[in-house]
């Protein structure tokens, strides 16, 4: 009976592979040696010196110090005015039910977007003053890839209870 329990007798070991599309056999076309991925076209050229990013669907405007009773209609009628807006976004606050101050405005094109920006910030809207900016920007070319991202603090771990 104990025969029939050693299931590693004969296969030399279980082989282990972990990963997100691992796959074996005869229909293993696309391994992560040779995988292809998809990549979003930059519409930005060399030479301009815009920060800006472009989403996968568009230009998206994040506008800030927006009034906690502002509806979607306010913004819409305030933002409509220097493009067509393919989407909007104002999250509300679960427990107060009110806006919790930002709104996202999706425009199709880059001219659209920076028109908004240009002359939206600084308006005033239910008595607050509005800031617009780009939700997506692109970091410098020179700065370090995923390094590091906390904010310059190093993240350490804790003492095991028995090196201390």
């Amino acid at each position: 009976m104990d025969e029939d329990m050693n299931i590693d007798e004969g296969s030399g070991g279980a082989v282990r592979r972990k990963g997100r599309g691992f796959k074996t056999g005869p229909n293993a076309e696309n391994t992560t040696d040779d995988a292809q991925y998809d990549r979003l076209e930059s519409t930005h050229k060399d030479g301009e010196s815009t920060k800006a990013a472009r989403s996968v669907e568009g230009w998206i405007v994040l506008v800030t110090n927006v009034h906690e009773e502002a509806t979607e209609e306010d913004i819409q009628e305030k933002f409509a005015d220097y493009g067509q807006i393919k989407n909007l976004h104002l999250n509300l606050d679960r427990r107060t039910g009110y806006v919790k101050g930002y709104a996202l405005v999706e425009y199709d094109t880059f001219a659209e977007a920076q028109r908004a920006i240009e002359e939206a910030s600084g308006t005033q809207m239910l008595e607050q003053t509005l800031q617009c900016d780009f939700a997506f920007v692109r970091p410098p070319p020179n700065a370090p890839k995923n390094q590091n991202r906390g904010g310059g603090r190093q993240r350490r771990r804790s003492a095991s209870p028995g090196a201390r």
